[in-house]
Formats: structure tokens, sequence, C-alpha cells
């Protein structure tokens, strides 16, 4: 009876996390280059003294779905998608190197090139300052020019170089603070294979109605759960009677 109790009990549990997950990743449907998290369920026996005859269910997150999300043109000079693989390295808030797809950028009032959320974008040789009033083009391989207001168009300054990376997927994770990072604290190298579309944003790779889908799947699986410990309840109860009559 009580092997019932263990699947039924962590199952629940479970089943009430991943939905968490799911309406996490739905509500950041809409959030530039976001990559939905992706969790699952495992079985695995309970260990301690005697037999492992006994399992529990763990949701366990895998990790990230890295598919590319869908590119719309901003016509902003500031934004950047990146096309395929790759990842634009910022300074994240705790001073390390992070990476994220979100390529709406901005321009500090000390004139950094920044993200939306204010972190510094990491150039070839640290933060990128940009000249106040200049006309910004991004080139394909982050190559930062600017033309000086009031200048010619031929008059044409090189202030820096977006670091882009494209590090194997499986060495990153992500942070609390939605960054991701190398698992080993490292820093990536720069790839010159990564490209950018200026002018364009990425949307997030959260497919909605697959999201809600699950999210109802979820809760069902939820229900169930409940059901077999309720189960698991009367059948004890109905043991017990027995055994007292006899």
């Amino acid at each position: 009876m009580d092997r019932l109790i263990y699947i039924a009990m962590s199952g629940a549990e479970h089943a009430f996390n991943r939905q968490a997950v799911t309406a996490h990743n739905l509500a950041n449907a809409s959030t530039t280059g976001y990559r939905a998290e992706v969790s699952a369920f495992r079985a695995l026996p309970v260990f301690g003294e005697g037999n492992p005859t006994r399992a529990f269910v763990v949701d366990s997150t895998v990790g990230s779905n890295f598919r590319p999300g869908a590119v719309h043109q901003t016509g902003r000079d500031l934004d950047v998608a990146i096309q395929g693989r790759g990842w634009i390295a910022v300074r994240a808030p705790d001073g390390t190197e992070a990476y994220t797809r979100n390529g709406s950028l901005k321009i500090s009032p000390n004139g950094l090139l920044q993200t939306r959320d204010g972190m510094n974008v990491v150039g070839g040789a640290g933060p990128i300052a940009v000249p106040p009033d200049a006309a910004i083009t991004i080139a394909h391989d982050g190559t930062i020019s600017t033309i000086p207001s009031g200048q010619q168009p031929n008059t044409i300054a090189v202030v820096g170089r977006i670091k882009l990376v494209n590090p194997p997927e499986s060495q990153l994770v992500r942070g609390d603070d939605g960054l991701f990072r190398l698992k080993d604290g490292a820093t990536a190298p720069a790839d010159v294979n990564v490209g950018l579309v200026q002018g364009a944003l990425e949307t997030s790779n959260v497919d909605p109605v697959t999201a809600l889908v699950g999210m109802i799947e979820q809760a069902r699986q939820y229900d169930l759960e409940v059901q077999l410990l309720q189960t698991a309840q009367n059948n004890s109860q109905q043991a017990s009677q027995i055994m007292r009559l006899a």
C-alpha cells in the first residue's frame, strides 16, 4: 500500500511544480529572445535500510529549448537579432559575463551600449562607448560604426564590436536572472561565425498553444495523483476493518 502512496504523493508534488514551469514559459511567450524551460518526470528508487522496493517520482529540469524563435523587423537601429545559433555577451549585475538572445539595446546616459535591462554589452576591449547624437550602424559581424551628427555619410568611425559567442548548448546553464552562463564559470570565446541582423528582434520560442495544452494535462495529472492518494486511504481503511473482523 505504501508503494502507491510514495508514487502518488511525489507525483502530485512534481506535477504541481511542473505546471509552475509551464506557467513561467507561458508568461514569457512575448519576451524577446526567451528560451523555454524543459522539465521531465523520471522514477527513482527509494534507497535506505532494506531492499529498494519503493519508488518515487522526480521532476528534473532537463534544461532549455534552444530552438531559435522567429525574427521580425522593427526598423530600429539598436535592435539586433542573431541569425541561427549564438549569443550576445553582456556584463551581468554580479560582474560575470553572461549571454542573452535579447537584442533590444539602448544607449545609457553615459554613452555605453546596454541592454534594455541596463546591462553593458561586452565588446572586444570591454564596454562599448557610443558618441552622442550619432547615427549607428551594426554590421553582420557585430561591428558598430557611427556617423557623427552633422558630418558627411562617408565620415564613418568604428567604435567597437559586440562580442558574439556560440558555446556548446550542453555547457550552458540558465541563472536566476534569466541569463545563460557556462557551467564551469568560464567565459566563452568570440565566434566569428555568429551573425546579426540590424533592425530586427527575435521572438520567444514558446508556443502559447502548446503551453496551454500542457497546463491542462498537468492539472489533470495532479488530480489523478490526488485520487490515487484517496484510493490508497480508502483501501487502508477497508483493510483495517477486515482485520478487526478477523
